[in-house]
């Protein structure tokens, strides 16, 4: 399993860097609505849909909510002159993190309240919509931030995110798998452990604080970005504990079977539909 998730990764990874750094905003944004649309059939099994044409139904729902914003809020609208976030796109932003905190919750709760929101597949869907509609608004807005000055500078915004979310991906997996003793969250994914966790977050900071040395940083820098990789590290947890609560609740071991050894789109952009919207939010207002 561990040499097909590398495998997996190195081809990956690259056609994923290229798309963030060479495609158009424009397609950059069609290709991050097709990884949500993939996203929301994988979601389907998780509401309970066994029948194809529902799962197509909501796929066709969250690219007409996805569709919605693009139409009110042209790409080059997000940001204005003074490199401020439009206001409407803060607020849906903002409701991306009243969900995650809500899903924090239900995640820490559970089994407790599941039969309530479980019994409802209306509640699923719009849990999937929270989940999916502001990631992709999310990667927009980062990838459209000082467009026409620098068409990279986006594109950058994004990578430090990718190195958040993966290096404490990997640091978790590695340091529990090696001193892993006590579960972060047994009811939810057993495998998780206290000391992956706080082994990812110290991966993830030491690999930024790499990048921000070879960048020449200020000291002020370093606080700042240090901090918003705390955050992000602890976030894409929930993110990882979101969808195993949900297929552990559906009895799903994996989203999908598209990326061998990781199973779906779902399974490995876990922690990114968590931490996006944040990491966007973060940038908005703190900048560095």
């Amino acid at each position: 399993m561990l040499k097909q998730r590398i495998i997996t990764a190195l081809l990956l990874a690259p056609l994923a860097i290229a798309a963030i750094f060479y495609m158009s905003l424009e397609y950059f944004s069609i290709f991050i609505a097709a990884v949500m649309a993939i996203g929301a059939w994988e979601w389907g099994p998780l509401m309970g849909f066994e029948n194809k044409r529902r799962r197509i139904a909501f796929v066709i729902t969250t690219i007409i909510l996805i569709k919605a914003i693009w139409y009110y809020f042209p790409l080059m609208s997000l940001w204005d002159a003074q490199a401020e976030l439009n206001s409407t796109i803060q607020a849906i932003l903002w409701v991306a993190v009243a969900w995650w905190l809500l899903s924090a919750a239900l995640t820490f709760l559970y089994p407790r309240y599941s039969a309530f929101w479980s019994s409802h597949r209306s509640i699923r869907g719009v849990f999937g919509w929270l989940t999916l509609v502001p990631t992709w608004l999310a990667f927009v807005v980062l990838r459209a931030n000082d467009y026409e000055v620098d068409p990279y500078q986006g594109a950058q915004l994004i990578m430090f995110l990718f190195l958040m979310v993966w290096s404490a991906d990997v640091g978790a997996y590695f340091v529990g798998k090696s001193i892993g003793k006590h579960k972060l969250m047994p009811n939810v994914s057993p495998g998780k452990t206290m000391e992956g966790f706080i082994g990812g977050v110290i991966f993830a900071c030491i690999l930024v604080a790499i990048a921000g040395a070879n960048l020449g940083w200020t000291q002020q820098q370093f606080i700042l970005v240090l901090g918003v990789t705390v955050i992000i590290t602890t976030i894409s947890v929930l993110g990882d504990l979101n969808e195993s609560m949900f297929k552990r609740q559906a009895g799903i071991k994996d989203s999908g079977t598209i990326l061998p050894g990781h199973g779906g789109i779902l399974d490995r952009i876990d922690s990114l539909t968590a931490t996006a919207p944040i990491y966007a939010l973060c940038y908005a207002y703190l900048g560095w």
